[in-house]
């Protein structure tokens, strides 16, 4: 971010919160989770972590749930649990989340369709107990997936 006073940083948050926000239409970017049926806005992440040399544009930003986020941290790849290997995580900007994942309408459960997905399911932990409980929600009020 560039050096701003506190209420140009403010001006500057919130524009590039209203840019991300609306370009992912106001759902996570990893797990889809409708950012209007909670209490707490989604967060601005940083697909590149600056500490692992991302840029801090919009164009490396996703929105994030809380807990995509805290999962993610400055992750940049992870283990697809049924290889073993190490895989990239999804990216945003570069991956379309229909090729990488679908949704277990039953279950809840995020299904990752290739080792990328694999990899970003287990990393992010997507399919915590909780999150399964919240999409069962979701799916049967129609506003997920």
């Amino acid at each position: 971010m560039p050096s701003l006073r506190n209420d140009e940083r403010t001006a500057y948050v919130r524009a590039l919160y209203q840019l991300v926000a609306e370009r992912a239409r106001h759902r996570c970017e990893y797990c889809r989770a409708p950012e209007a049926i909670l209490n707490l806005a989604f967060e601005v992440e940083h697909i590149v972590p600056g500490s692992r040399g991302g840029a801090d544009d919009e164009s490396n930003c996703a929105l994030s749930c809380r807990s995509c986020n805290l999962y993610k941290s400055n992750q940049l790849d992870g283990q697809n649990e049924i290889t073993a290997s190490t895989f990239r995580l999804f990216h945003p900007r570069h991956d379309r989340s229909d090729d990488h994942f679908r949704v277990d309408t039953a279950s809840g459960r995020i299904i990752g369709l290739t080792s990328v997905a694999r990899a970003t399911v287990s990393a992010l932990q997507m399919n915590r107990e909780n999150q399964l409980a919240a999409r069962i929600q979701w799916i049967r009020i129609g506003i997920y997936p």
